[in-house]
């Protein structure tokens, strides 16, 4: 809140400011706490530990970023939605504690390997670390994931590492492979038959362990040779057939108009695990806002944090983590 200024004051008169004073001094819905845990090969991963007010225990749950150079909050270079830090927020005042956090070289987490070095499983070793920091701490009843976008994979092999976690939330998860996904990707975004052509030939190589050697300098973004080991890597899973081996409650959540993923991907994850419940929020979008299906209407919604994420979404989400 902006501190009133003198001359505001005036005008309100004495009980006014008083009134002002009050709400300014009201205490937060929830605490933030910074957190730092070392994963295997030392690094370093900083987030943030958001805890509802009043007196615990709470249910907490690891919130596991999308695909790129991800912050804590669910910002990068390419989009700003605050996703993250509204989930961890909304979460908070429907009694759920969350961790949320900078991704292995991104904002204060910090490794020594250079981008060609990552893997894929790097990042469910990162998120493994995180949830046995949180089932070290005292104050929670249960610990579980919410992976979201490519979180949702990462978040499904730490679950797999972790006897001890309670569930997990795939939240916009793609239930196939990322090769497949990213050709679909490619192609609604309206890109030239010759372009597809090349996307599609690049991933049958990587498919098959091997890099490309030269890729079209425009293609860069996607493939450009030092993260071709990572995408080796990550190609080598079908999120579908991993969900399928988990033994814990799992809540599938998909938006309709999400343009990333879609009800193909909630469905396969659903018909893997039986037991699985399945959430259609009409109307969300991949980055957890409402908007329409347009594709440049919709897209604007990534660089908006103000935007409120869907209603109906966190108190699902918060519902689900609460069963004991």
């Amino acid at each position: 809140m902006r501190g009133l200024r003198f001359d505001r004051c005036a005008r309100i008169g004495l009980l006014g400011a008083v009134a002002a004073v009050a709400i300014a001094a009201s205490p937060s819905p929830f605490a933030q706490e910074p957190v730092t845990v070392t994963a295997p090969g030392g690094v370093q991963l900083s987030g943030t530990l958001t805890t509802p007010a009043g007196e615990g225990p709470f249910p907490v749950a690891l919130i596991i970023a999308g695909s790129g150079p991800t912050d804590r909050d669910g910002n990068s270079l390419y989009i700003r939605t605050d996703t993250y830090k509204l989930l961890a927020q909304g979460l908070a005042a429907q009694g759920i504690a969350t961790l949320r956090y900078d991704k292995r070289g991104v904002g204060r987490s910090r490794t020594t390997q250079s981008e060609a070095q990552v893997r894929f499983d790097d990042f469910a070793d990162d998120a493994l670390a995180l949830t046995h920091y949180l089932e070290s701490r005292k104050e929670f009843t249960g610990v579980s994931i919410i992976g979201h976008s490519e979180g949702s994979l990462i978040g499904i092999l730490a679950a797999q590492r972790d006897a001890n976690l309670k569930a997990l939330v795939s939240l916009e998860g793609s239930g196939r492979n990322a090769a497949t996904v990213i050709e679909e990707q490619v192609r609604a975004a309206g890109t030239s038959a010759s372009i597809l052509a090349e996307v599609a030939a690049y991933n049958k190589s990587l498919l098959a362990g091997k890099a490309v050697a030269s890729p079209d300098p425009s293609l860069n973004a996607l493939f450009r040779p030092s993260v071709q080991p990572y995408l080796i890597s990550w190609y080598r899973y079908d999120p579908a057939s991993e969900i399928a081996k988990l033994k814990i409650p799992v809540l599938i959540v998909q938006g309709t108009t999400d343009l990333q993923v879609n009800l193909t991907d909630a469905n396969r994850l659903a018909a893997a695990d039986p037991q699985a419940k399945l959430l259609v929020v009409p109307g969300m979008n991949h980055v957890l806002r409402n908007a329409p299906a347009d594709r440049q209407q919709n897209s604007e919604t990534y660089f908006n944090p103000a935007l409120p994420l869907n209603t109906s979404v966190i108190p699902a989400i918060a519902a689900f983590l609460r069963v004991p």
